[in-house]
């Protein structure tokens, strides 16, 4: 009986409840702009939450019309297009009015210049705000009767306990489940690591 009681407590608890985590702002590079910054490709440093995810070694000066961030990490692999994610904070210090937009929908976006030891890079375009989301599995959004971009609401147990509206569910094979919430969302809410948070259906 006891057995059977924590195996229906498990199973509700993957049902409503996902871990989340908060992303600082941070960097994407193709492989030939990782090799003008560093002069080589991307080294992978400290594998992240979702597979084959990696924080590099690497880190870049990210500069904007106003004001300039040091140290940004740098996010691998590379990928097919630049990208700068920021939160509003920091896009205010930038000078740069960063749209809030999902990963990869960086069109009509800001640039800015990157800087690193070997050269320095001019995008016309690529910094946004990471719109908040939930990367799920096809069977972990099966078991919750969830859809691609379908959008939810988020309810955070933490220090300030708040329920997040326009969460996007972003689901692949190739992701683990995660919410991902910005550093100015965070804050708002008194986030600590390992806070979990419940789905909430429309």
């Amino acid at each position: 009986m006891e057995h059977a009681l924590e195996a229906l407590s498990a199973q509700l608890l993957g049902q409503l409840f996902v871990e989340v985590e908060a992303s600082g702002r941070h960097v994407h590079v193709t492989k030939e702009q990782a090799i003008i910054l560093f002069g080589h490709d991307l080294t992978p440093a400290k594998p992240l939450s979702q597979p084959g995810q990696f924080a590099a070694k690497e880190r870049v000066t990210v500069v904007g019309p106003k004001g300039r961030f040091e140290n940004v990490a740098v996010l691998g692999p590379a990928r097919n297009a630049a990208q700068v994610e920021v939160s509003l904070t920091d896009a205010r210090t930038l000078g740069v009015d960063a749209p809030i937009r999902l990963s990869g929908d960086t069109a009509n976006s800001p640039g800015c210049t990157l800087l690193g030891p070997c050269g320095e890079i001019t995008l016309p375009q690529g910094v946004i705000v990471a719109k908040r989301h939930i990367h799920l599995p096809p069977e972990d959004a099966a078991r919750r009767g969830l859809q691609d971009k379908e959008v939810v609401k988020l309810k955070l147990f933490s220090k300030r306990p708040l329920i997040f509206d326009d969460v996007v569910v972003r689901i692949s094979k190739d992701f683990a489940p995660d919410a991902h919430i910005d550093y100015d969302e965070a804050n708002a809410c008194g986030f600590t690591k390992g806070d979990y948070g419940m789905i909430v259906h429309g």
